[in-house]
């Protein structure tokens, strides 16, 4: 029965295509002159570089997708109880192929949009349609290259940078979801039958390995200065470029060096060592050119930290500083603001659903001096953190992330009947917690967003030029994924590649200084000795100075911890206020009758490490199956 379905479709395919043909011919049928020859649309730098930019416009923006959005699908983030249409509520009831647009009614979900395109719609772009587009898109462009005569050798190797990097992206991006994959490195015809096998993991990240690694050899480390950027000097901050094709050959080794991805290649549920390796030296290539000052790239200083998320008041300048290394362009600047910055207000603020930070996941967040928090309900003497004070000497970024019960909401004028609100009344029962719009949890997240975005300082009016827009890929993510990778390759928190100066742990604290906090302390309080405790704080740091970033989700799969407890539970934090409200230092207030309370467990199984694939494309031929489980 199942070849006779198979054979079906394929029978039904091949009807449909000979009408599309038909109908082609005739829309077709124009003026000669109307028609661009491929020997005119790739003759020269110019022409070639139009053919190649529609590739930038095939990367989703995911912070942006919809008018609220959904991208952080671990247990990082819950969303008030009356939005139960975000893909996030799918999956936290186990639910995967709510990814896909046929289980999406709303279209929220930025893998697959009901309608996906190239144009400048941030609702329709997507990451199945756009990246199966952009790989034929991509090899299209390989495939012509010899017809561009007309420029000059740094030019040819620009564009084709440009298209060994999209080539590799794509596919990186769509098997870290789905497992192996086909590799597409050629223009698929459209007389022929697919018969293309899905590969392991780790074939199809050797391949796109060798695309991004080409990719790096051929590009520039900033397209400024050179003879092809002249024309648009100033404005090439999104161009592909060395940097951003190293930092994603690494980024594609360390998966592939992960738990869930080795297991699914050899077996193994460990970390491959070799793949590690070969992480940490596309690391330490890129962090050793940002280091010696060769790059345009830096730690964006932390009273500037917010630049990496957001900028206001500058001509809806968009956000990431000389931190962000890889971002999609994106229109509508102001569409930003209001969809993205809309969706973190409680409903005292400003009407609609909001999405907050899980109490579990605000619990990472551990004490200025490095250490973590083992239990929030209890003191710890080692840490300092201290259980009726339960927001005083926080890591640094706590402040700049979170809104803690106690903090001043609203600065400006509001109206003598919504006073009472001014300030963040997330204790139990307060004004914030409404369970239907309120904060479930008991915390607010203010990462992406200002103060005075709300509807009393309007912070997010038009003439605020309040822009919000997140990178796919910064600076200190690539100085944690280095220390991942280089601790794993050599089994020491000491280990380092041979290109670049710094040790494991030394890449950790970097990233932690720049937020003022102090060192990893191995087997000091909560903190094992060894490399296990030195994962540990990666794990942990990863989740602070990442947090609600898009990374989370994948971490957890990537780590085989995504159906484990602690990892499947969402939390809130109930607490009662104890003696004299201090309105000038939230952090004073003492709390009494702390608790941890489970909101929601997710139900997975090993079926959930991976996205299940459209049955309509796993229908198409037997060599193309669906992932186990599904």
């Amino acid at each position: 029965m199942k070849t006779f379905t198979k054979n079906l479709i394929n029978y039904c395919l091949v009807i449909v295509s000979v009408l599309m043909v038909t109908s082609c011919e005739e829309y077709l049928d124009k003026e000669p002159e109307s028609i661009i020859s491929e020997e005119e649309a790739f003759k020269n730098f110019r022409n070639f570089q139009g053919f190649t930019e529609e590739l930038y416009h095939c990367i989703p923006d995911f912070s942006n997708a919809y008018w609220t959005n959904s991208w952080n699908w671990g247990d990082d983030e819950i969303t008030s109880a009356d939005m139960n249409f975000h893909v996030i509520h799918k999956f936290d009831d186990g639910n995967f192929w709510g990814w896909q647009s046929e289980y999406d009614g709303w279209g929220a979900s930025w893998l697959n949009q009901a309608d996906a395109s190239r144009n400048d719609d941030r609702f329709q772009k997507d990451l199945w349609r756009n990246g199966w587009y952009g790989l034929r898109k991509v090899n299209l462009g390989l495939e012509n290259l010899d017809l561009l005569v007309d420029a000059t050798p740094e030019e040819r190797d620009f564009i084709k940078g440009q298209l060994l990097f999209f080539r590799g992206w794509f596919h990186f991006q769509m098997i870290q979801y789905f497992g192996g994959l086909p590799y597409i490195d050629y223009v698929l015809p459209s007389d022929e039958p697919l018969r293309l096998p899905r590969l392991s993991y780790h074939e199809c990240a050797d391949r796109a390995a060798a695309d991004l690694r080409e990719a790096a050899n051929l590009l520039p480390v900033n397209w400024d200065g050179t003879q092809p950027g002249a024309a648009t000097s100033g404005k090439n901050d999104l161009r592909i470029n060395k940097i951003m094709a190293l930092g994603y050959l690494g980024k594609n080794y360390l998966w592939a060096a992960s738990p869930l991805m080795n297991l699914e290649s050899t077996g193994s549920r460990q970390y491959n060592s070799d793949y590690a390796k070969k992480a940490a030296d596309a690391f330490g290539e890129l962090l050793s050119l940002v280091e010696s000052g060769s790059t345009q790239y830096d730690l964006i200083p932390f009273e500037r930290y917010s630049d990496n998320f957001y900028t206001t008041g500058q001509g809806w300048r968009i956000p990431g500083g000389t931190e962000a290394i890889f971002r999609g362009p994106y229109f509508g600047a102001n569409g930003s603001n209001w969809g993205t910055s809309k969706q973190y207000q409680p409903a005292i603020i400003q009407d609609g659903s909001n999405f907050m930070p899980t109490a579990n996941y605000v619990n990472f967040y551990g004490m200025a001096n490095g250490l973590p928090i083992a239990d929030i309900t209890k003191p710890d003497a080692v840490s300092g953190y201290d259980p009726e004070y339960p927001w005083k000497d926080r890591d640094p970024r706590f402040y700049h992330d979170i809104i803690f019960d106690g903090v001043k909401v609203v600065q400006g004028a509001m109206p003598a009947d919504v006073e009472q609100h001014r300030f963040a009344n997330l204790y139990s029962k307060g004004s914030y917690r409404d369970v239907s719009t309120g904060s479930r949890s008991g915390f607010l997240n203010y990462k992406f967003i200002p103060i005075t975005a709300n509807r009393y300082d309007d912070g997010f009016n038009y003439g605020a030029n309040l822009n919000l827009h997140l990178p796919w890929m910064r600076l200190s993510d690539v100085y944690l994924m280095y220390a991942e990778a280089a601790a794993q390759a050599y089994g020491s928190p000491n280990g380092k590649s041979g290109n670049f100066s710094k040790t494991a742990i030394e890449a950790v604290n970097v990233v932690r200084n720049r937020a003022g906090v102090d060192p990893v302390r191995l087997g000091v309080g909560a903190v094992p000795a060894g490399i296990d405790g030195f994962m540990s704080e990666v794990r942990r740091e990863r989740a602070v100075e990442l947090s609600f970033e898009g990374h989370r989700f994948n971490d957890l799969r990537r780590w085989l911890l995504l159906i484990e407890k602690p990892y499947t539970l969402k939390t809130a934090l109930e607490f009662d206020r104890a003696g004299n409200f201090d309105a000038e230092d939230p952090t004073a207030n003492r709390v009494l009758n702390i608790r941890e309370e489970v909101i929601l467990e997710r139900d997975y199984s090993t079926k959930h490490y991976w996205l299940p694939l459209k049955n309509s494309d796993v229908n198409i031929y037997l060599e193309f199956s669906q992932n186990p489980g599904w």
